[in-house]
């Protein structure tokens, strides 16, 4: 009888202590739960803080290329169109009536010359703003022109090639894309001190591949991240503010037979819904 109460007893006690463990080990899961997830939000909040800090960024850049741009055309018309179009105003006041005729045909020649060189200046700054070859014969005419005249200068070998762009891109995205790769090539001239670049362009699916080769010195993505995120390095907050117009993507890499540096450029043929990016 004693026997049975003894094992009874610790029958009891193991249940008890078994009850007890589980239930401990239930809490703590509970608890670990509970830190993790507020571990995860605070990660999530964290990141949504980066992002917006991010989008901060590229939206201050891109306004700030705006603003340069703005300036840059205001200070083209105001130094240089406002004193020729005066000074062909001098050649052509009130007084002119009463000059003898060899005098008014010297004045208007002089005047006529002072417009032309107007005409053009104004010509050149609409180039800038709109390069006539990208208006009238596409990306590709214009990058080719672009590298021509690199590879004309002596001091680079430069070349380009478009495998399948038989259907152009919008102009606004075209636009877009051709001024990404004037701030690249210009980086590439200014610090790379390369002997080569290479400029090729193919389409995968729906997506727009253009990839730019040199032998200079160089960057990788964690470089451009860096960069990016830096006061510095305003021209490349300009691509990626430009980038994210187009919804697009740009990757910096080093080969990997280490000799020389890719950058790749992956922009969609057309705009892409948010919904979608958002599902995706």
């Amino acid at each position: 009888m004693y026997l049975l109460q003894a094992t009874s007893s610790s029958y009891n006690l193991v249940l008890l202590l078994g009850t007890l463990g589980m239930l401990v080990l239930t809490i703590g899961l509970i608890v670990f739960i509970i830190f993790h997830q507020r571990k995860v939000i605070r990660f999530q909040l964290r990141f949504q803080e980066m992002e917006k800090r991010q989008q901060k960024i590229l939206l201050n850049a891109s306004i700030r290329l705006q603003e340069e741009e703005r300036q840059r055309l205001a200070a083209d018309l105001h130094d240089d169109a406002g004193p020729l179009l005066a000074t062909a105003r001098l050649y052509l006041n009130e007084n002119l009536i009463y000059q003898d005729k060899a005098t008014q045909l010297q004045s208007i020649y002089q005047a006529r010359q002072i417009l032309d060189d107007t005409i053009q200046l104004v010509r050149n700054i609409s180039h800038s703003l709109m390069p006539p070859t990208l208006k009238n014969f596409g990306l590709e005419s214009a990058v080719n022109d672009s590298f021509q005249k690199i590879s004309g200068s002596g001091s680079i070998n430069a070349s380009s090639r478009f495998h399948d762009y038989k259907e152009r891109l919008k102009l606004d995205r075209e636009l877009i894309i051709f001024r990404i790769i004037q701030e690249l090539l210009n980086n590439i001239l200014k610090h790379s001190s390369a002997s080569f670049i290479h400029l090729t362009q193919n389409f995968q699916g729906d997506n727009c591949f253009i990839r730019i080769h040199h032998d200079g010195k160089g960057l990788v993505q964690s470089d451009f991240d860096r960069l990016n995120k830096s006061k510095t390095g305003l021209g490349l907050k300009n691509i990626s503010s430009r980038l994210r117009v187009v919804q697009g993507k740009i990757n910096f890499e080093k080969d990997p037979s280490q000799t020389y540096y890719k950058v790749t450029i992956e922009v969609p043929r057309e705009e892409v819904p948010e919904e979608m990016l958002y599902n995706s």
